[in-house]
């Protein structure tokens, strides 16, 4: 696999700070130490006050990374994703049938919310109705006028 990541031996790093990849990708800066941490990106290129450089396959990966985060997967899942990745194409087909996996989950996740998402709009249809013929009943009424005992 070709590191589309690799500095010029000896060369001071370029790339984005953490500030930058954070307001980039949308993850705090906590977030993306955090999946360093946890394996999911590989660790990042420091300059020589060792502080974080960032380049263009990271920005890449980690919006990969949000994606799977934001449907649903897992830690450990998108982990065993990272970990294959990082084994080069050989893996494709197991990478392959992670993410068919995850899908089919996201479906079957999407048409239940689907289903909800019907449910709570006729929960409101029913709750305006009764609101409508309250209103209605209670036309030319004054809440100011004294109630008869």
């Amino acid at each position: 696999m070709v590191d589309d990541n690799a500095e010029t031996p000896g060369a001071e790093p370029h790339g984005l700070s953490v500030a930058e990849m954070a307001e980039i990708t949308g993850v705090t800066a906590h977030t993306l130490r955090y999946y360093e941490r946890a394996g999911l990106i590989h660790p990042i290129t420091r300059t020589v006050g060792n502080q974080r450089r960032y380049q263009p396959g990271d920005v890449d990966w980690m919006r990969f990374l949000v994606r799977l985060r934001e449907t649903g997967m897992p830690i450990a899942q998108t982990r065993d994703y990272a970990a294959l990745r990082t084994q080069g194409d050989s893996t494709l087909p197991a990478r392959v049938h992670l993410l068919t996996e995850h899908h089919e989950a996201l479906r079957q996740r999407i048409k239940r919310l689907r289903d909800h998402e019907r449910a709570l709009a006729a929960t409101i249809k029913g709750h305006q109705q009764m609101t409508d013929q309250a209103d209605d009943a209670g036309a030319g009424k004054s809440y100011d006028e004294p109630r008869k005992r």
